[in-house]
């Protein structure tokens, strides 16, 4: 079964960009390049919490509406919010209102304070769980991997909350940790090239 559809300039793209328009400047433009900045990891990982359960449809057209409610995801910022704060965000109609998921995130960021001053930076620990790829299965065929587990069981070790194994792999699928564009998908050369240019942070 073909992995690909054709894109708006008839170029092949990864074959869930059908779901919806806006994913083909996601997919295009974000998915799957390599990150090594810690706010953007931790907007991730939080805005995949976020997801657990629903579309990420759901999660990008609230993007901004998250980044506004949640300070931009900066986690020394977020890490400073209260219970004042949680009953604010539940009356925020532009997020989504799950009490779990809010304190999670919140949660997370007192956490991700923790990381950084233990490891140096949230990108040296996520990235010292990169894969090896010639250990990769095929790609869009797997929903999680060791690595995967690994960072999960890692940081729920630490107190980190809403970050299963499922979790964690859209995460390193979206943040670059994995090149998981299908193959003959016009961006996974692209992909792979930023790949090989980027320096993995220690």
């Amino acid at each position: 079964m073909t992995q690909t559809i054709p894109g708006p300039d008839g170029l092949q793209r990864c074959k869930w960009c059908q779901s919806a328009p806006e994913f083909f400047d996601y997919h295009d433009n974000e998915w799957g390049y390599p990150v090594d900045n810690d706010q953007r990891l931790f907007e991730k990982i939080c805005l995949e919490s976020f997801q657990s359960g629903l579309s990420w449809r759901t999660i990008l057209a609230k993007r901004e509406n998250f980044r506004a409610a949640f300070a931009g995801f900066d986690f020394n910022e977020m890490a400073k919010f209260d219970a004042g704060d949680v009953e604010r965000l539940l009356g925020d109609k532009g997020i989504i209102r799950h009490r779990g998921k809010i304190e999670a995130v919140i949660n997370n960021a007192a956490r991700a304070q923790e990381l950084v001053a233990e490891k140096g930076s949230i990108a040296a620990h996520v990235w010292s769980f990169e894969p090896d790829p010639i250990t990769l299965p095929e790609p869009q065929t797997a929903s999680t991997s060791p690595e995967s587990h690994a960072l999960s069981k890692d940081l729920r070790k630490r107190g980190w909350k809403f970050v299963g194994p499922t979790t964690v792999y859209a995460f390193m699928q979206a943040m670059g940790l994995i090149n998981d564009h299908a193959t003959g998908c016009v961006m996974r050369e692209k992909a792979a090239s930023e790949r090989q240019s980027f320096t993995k942070p220690t």
